[in-house]
């Protein structure tokens, strides 16, 4: 257990635990009371820092310069459905297209490796990454490489960092009552199939990690109904019930959604199911949450659809003016608030 400093609720930490790396509220709350400070008073012609969004957008011109940066540190590095290096290249495009910017202009890749690490595992992740550069449609442009002694690192950490133009933003926080929300296909694909690798776990059909750039499945959607998708966010670490949590406290609203419309593969609920963990807080990298205005509802839902990534999407909730910053799930059998991870329950998911 980790010492604090204080007590009561105002007791901070006094060491970084892996919760605090993990998508849900302790790694907000670490990074709220240390990495901001003293960044969120600069005043940015945009969308900066103190949105804690899934990147920043800067005015240039009559347009938008949307940047975001990730790193990636999942184990094992390469598990059924990808590896790291399609993770590092898909994370970042989809958080670039989380903020509306779905045509990146380049990508940016540091790459930090343990002495030791094989060489043909190398121009396996390289090979991997430009396999879904090609897929999302951009490249790398510049990068960096390090390498440390061997123990001093787990194997490689990748970090990339992309930037694009667009003409118009959409934050996490832009929700309005009545919006519908849509799922663009089965949760905690990519959670569950690193749990079983890693677990040795082994069923009838392999589970398979959904990872995937889907800036054109976003790009798809927002031509469907220009100017009527009000918020989107990928649900990664934390998974859904994360990323639900965090769209209703920045919008101000609440949130009702249907738990029988929620797309589940039978596999992975099963395998869910077995391991005692909640589909709703496992990590996703090839999936979105649409917040859309009722009457466009049924033309996103459509095109999203239509696109091989979409093909499960489905309208599975609803924006209120009450319970706001809330998340209630409405079973079929009744209602209950939906309980937001501390953190992701399986650490070095991407």
């Amino acid at each position: 257990m980790s010492a604090t400093i204080g007590t009561g609720a105002a007791a901070k930490e006094a060491v970084v635990g892996m919760k605090h790396g993990a998508g849900g509220r302790a790694m907000r709350r670490l990074i709220e009371e240390t990495l901001t400070a003293g960044f969120l008073d600069v005043p940015v012609d945009g969308i900066g820092l103190a949105a804690m969004d899934d990147g920043a957008a800067l005015r240039v011109g009559n347009r938008w310069l949307v940047i975001t940066t990730d790193s990636h540190v999942v184990h094992p590095i390469f598990f059924p459905g990808g590896d790291i290096g399609r993770l590092a290249v898909a994370g970042t495009v989809n958080d670039l297209a989380m903020m509306g910017a779905t045509e990146p202009l380049g990508l940016t890749c540091a790459v930090i490796m343990e002495e030791g690490f094989r060489r043909s595992d190398l121009e396996r992740v390289q090979a991997s990454m430009r396999l879904a550069c090609q897929q999302a449609g951009t490249t790398i442009v510049t990068g960096d490489t390090k390498v440390m002694g061997r123990g001093e690192l787990d194997g490689i950490v990748i970090n990339t960092t992309g930037v694009a133009l667009t003409d118009a933003v959409i934050p996490d926080a832009g929700l309005k009552p009545g919006d519908r929300l849509i799922l663009t296909g089965t949760i905690g694909d990519h959670g569950i199939a690193l749990m079983a690798r890693r677990h040795g776990l082994t069923f009838e059909t392999e589970l398979l990690s959904d990872v995937a750039p889907i800036n054109g499945l976003i790009r798809a959607a927002l031509a469907a109904a220009p100017g009527n998708v009000t918020a989107m966010k990928d649900p990664t670490r934390g998974g859904v019930a994360s990323a639900l949590h965090e769209m209703a406290e920045k919008s101000g609203v609440g949130i009702v959604i249907e738990e029988p419309l929620v797309p589940v593969s039978p596999l992975v609920r099963s395998a869910a199911e077995m391991l005692g963990l909640d589909p709703f807080h496992i990590a996703n990298e090839g999936k979105a949450l649409l917040g859309v205005r009722p009457d466009a509802v049924d033309a996103v839902l459509a095109a999203l659809v239509a696109h091989p990534l979409g093909a499960a999407a489905a309208i599975v909730g609803t924006c209120t003016a009450d319970h706001a910053g809330r998340v209630v799930l409405d079973t079929g059998l009744g209602r209950r608030l939906m309980a937001e991870p501390e953190g992701e329950p399986l650490p070095r998911i991407c």
